[in-house]
């Protein structure tokens, strides 16, 4: 398998179809063995069955889910943890960033890198259509947080489009604590912990009014979770030599 793509999806009936609709055109012409795993992440409306209906037929393709709504993050790692591609990426259902932009990230990744992040910060992006001036501002201002915070030089940690080596991937998820929003930051924190190569790809980027992220309970939740990430690794937290572990076997050694 080269390519699993994940999709986490909450109360996503209205948008899932033209979602896959795309997705599944782009994959179908590059002629690769490829899966596409859309995370049900507790909906209460029709998303099962919209995306399901969408990829009947392919055996690959289908959904899983979380029995109730737990975050984000939440629905990502379970994303990775049945994915079989030699490279994953997980992509906002909204598709904000064009999933023409994977090939871009995948030639990072052939190049050396762990995971490939999509950025709209760098000066080759195109934000092809901006966000209100005030969710700009609030992006920016938590940037800032995330950099003072936990030390990360990256100018977009939030971009719903980030690709990994499937190895990278599974060492961070047994690792990952945050089930929200703020999972990126989390993750990207957890990569420069153990190592990993990560680089940042300029992507065009179209801003979504359908957004759930909200302004203030969930700008607060993730300030939240960025100092607790901080804190629980100065505590001892990530057991970092266990996610080194997690290809080799070693913990079911240990644990017969």
């Amino acid at each position: 398998m080269e390519l699993s793509i994940i999709i986490p999806a909450y109360n996503e009936e209205r948008r899932i179809t033209r979602t896959l609709d795309q997705i599944l055109a782009y994959l179908d012409d590059q002629r690769l063995e490829f899966e596409v795993i859309v995370v049900n992440d507790g909906s209460r409306d029709r998303t099962v069955e919209a995306a399901a209906a969408r990829m009947a037929g392919r055996p690959a393709c289908r959904v899983v889910s979380l029995p109730v709504n737990r975050g984000k993050g939440a629905a990502v790692r379970r994303g990775i943890q049945e994915a079989a591609g030699r490279h994953i990426l997980f992509s906002d259902a909204d598709l904000s960033t064009p999933i023409e932009e994977l090939g871009r990230l995948r030639q990072a990744l052939e190049a050396g890198a762990d995971l490939a992040i999509g950025s709209r910060a760098l000066q080759q992006s195109q934000i092809l259509q901006h966000q209100p001036w005030y969710r700009e501002a609030m992006g920016k201002t938590f940037n800032l947080l995330v950099r003072a915070i936990l030390g990360l030089s990256l100018h977009d940690t939030q971009c719903g489009f980030k690709c990994f080596t499937r190895e990278a991937a599974r060492k961070l998820i047994r690792l990952q604590q945050v089930e929200g929003w703020a999972f990126d930051a989390e993750l990207l924190y957890l990569s420069r912990r153990l190592g990993m190569k990560v680089v940042e790809i300029p992507v065009r980027w179209i801003n979504d009014t359908g957004t759930k992220v909200g302004i203030v309970r969930s700008s607060s939740q993730m300030l939240n979770s960025i100092i607790r990430v901080r804190v629980r690794d100065l505590l001892g937290g990530y057991d970092l030599a266990r996610a080194e572990r997690a290809e080799t076997g070693e913990d079911h050694a240990a644990a017969g």
